[in-house]
């Protein structure tokens, strides 16, 4: 029997379950008919549970997720609310050329980031800076390697299985395929297909046409799933998807960003429409923060911090994700030795499954901060602090790289093993360079409406 990952009802109850707290429900009395039927709660860490359930208790599920959908929430939560729009766009931001560098720079900063993440994904803290200290690179400042590595250690904490052949300083060999790629890729596709004034229902069809199932994960997968079963958006991010404020929505902002510089609006509001097929709430205001943080570093103007503050602007600021962000912040800019810094972000935020966007983008914010947007230290700092690491290496180096300006600011170790080829199962797009798509991205970055 096949174990599905992200898609069994069986596991889905854990996971909506933590969810429900989360919103404010009381599903306490569900919890406990759930586990009395011989339920269990969430996977920790994978997405499958090992043993498939009785026919019986997968109907029980569906039955619960229904019951815990409809459940009030104990105090009000903020919806889904779109940009404020009093951030609005300046208009040009600079010449042709110096926009095409950035994100040339921005497309091989989210590449190195990814790829540096990918070996040490799922990783506990622990494993990950036990991994990097036994070879000599704690703080990490490069490539993870097995070489030199102790068995027993190798053992205790094995890398990522589908990322390993692919992703150690020995084996890099141009970058391989990751989902934190594949959704730039349909974002220009979706740009280029339906323009600025695209829909969620054309998201939707895109990924019909152009995703393969089998590369979406946690909360785009359901809502693949939804779309199958005839669902329609945005009904499709709450029908049975627990995974409605994870990360997913926020590792496909980068085009939403790199198209609008120097208009955080326009670009959250881009992301938003974007997210609202697979995310709610504090998952959409994810995508909209770090959609509004990258256009403004995409305009070249200002610095990190600015930045960052820009990106705040466009979320709620009694949103969960708002507070998270802030506190990632005011932690490394007050504390010199970023150990620390993650270590108290694992403290308020480790209640959190790995890949939920509360604690990833409390961490990608105080990594950047950390880093006073140095790239080496952006990535670096983002894929130690664990959790998310190749999604949270992703968009540091995005942004990073927009802040370096050039492509030949980034340093040659983390863009020579790239070898200007992206290998994606995007149709169109396995093996393109990535000076390539900087042409794409700047020529859909020129295409302004008029005012």
């Amino acid at each position: 029997m096949i174990r599905l990952t992200w898609v069994q009802p069986e596991d889905l109850v854990g996971h909506e379950l933590r969810q429900a707290e989360e919103e404010g429900k009381d599903a306490r009395a569900i919890r406990s008919r759930w586990l009395a039927a011989g339920g269990h709660l969430a996977p920790a860490r994978a997405g499958a549970s090992p043993a498939p359930p009785s026919p019986e208790l997968r109907a029980f599920a569906e039955e619960l997720l229904t019951e815990l959908s409809q459940l009030p929430p104990l105090w009000a939560a903020p919806e889904n609310r779109a940009p404020r729009q009093a951030v609005s766009g300046r208009g040009g931001t600079g010449e042709r050329r110096a926009l095409r560098h950035r994100l040339h720079a921005a497309w091989l900063g989210r590449a190195a980031g990814c790829l540096l993440g990918k070996p040490v994904e799922k990783l506990p803290l622990e494993g990950i800076r036990s991994l990097a200290r036994a070879t000599g690179n704690w703080p990490l400042n490069t490539w993870f390697t097995a070489q030199g590595l102790p068995p027993e250690l190798a053992a205790a904490h094995p890398w990522n299985k589908r990322s390993a052949p692919t992703s150690l300083a020995e084996n890099i060999d141009g970058m391989p395929e990751d989902d934190d790629l594949n959704y730039p890729l349909l974002n220009l596709r979706l740009l280029q297909h339906h323009g600025r004034d695209f829909t969620t229902a054309d998201v939707a069809r895109l990924w019909l046409d152009e995703l393969p199932a089998a590369r979406t994960f946690t909360a785009e997968r359901i809502a693949y799933r939804n779309l199958l079963a005839g669902i329609e958006p945005p009904h499709t991010a709450t029908h049975h998807n627990p995974f409605r404020e994870w990360i997913g929505a926020l590792i496909r902002a980068d085009v939403h960003g790199w198209t609008h510089p120097g208009a955080p609006a326009a670009a959250a509001d881009s992301a938003y429409r974007d997210a609202c097929l697979s995310h709610t709430a504090n998952g959409v205001y994810g995508a909209m923060f770090a959609a509004a943080t990258i256009a403004e570093a995409a305009a070249g103007t200002g610095d990190v911090h600015h930045c960052l503050r820009t990106g705040l602007t466009v979320v709620p600021a009694d949103s969960r994700l708002s507070r998270a962000v802030h506190h990632g912040i005011q932690l490394a800019a007050g504390e010199r030795d970023f150990d620390r810094v993650v270590d108290a972000l694992h403290a308020a935020y480790g209640h959190h499954h790995w890949v939920h966007v509360i604690p990833n983008a409390a961490l990608l914010a105080a990594s950047l901060t950390h880093a006073d947007g140095d790239f080496t230290g952006s990535i670096t700092r983002a894929v130690s602090g664990g959790w998310d690491t190749d999604s949270n290496g992703a968009t540091a180096g995005s942004i990073a790289g927009l802040l370096a300006g050039h492509p030949d600011a980034l340093p040659d170790r983390w863009t020579s093993p790239l070898k200007n080829r992206l290998a994606s199962s995007v149709p169109g797009f396995d093996g393109t360079g990535f000076d390539t798509l900087a042409d794409l991205t700047t020529e859909l970055a020129q295409e302004r409406p008029q005012p």
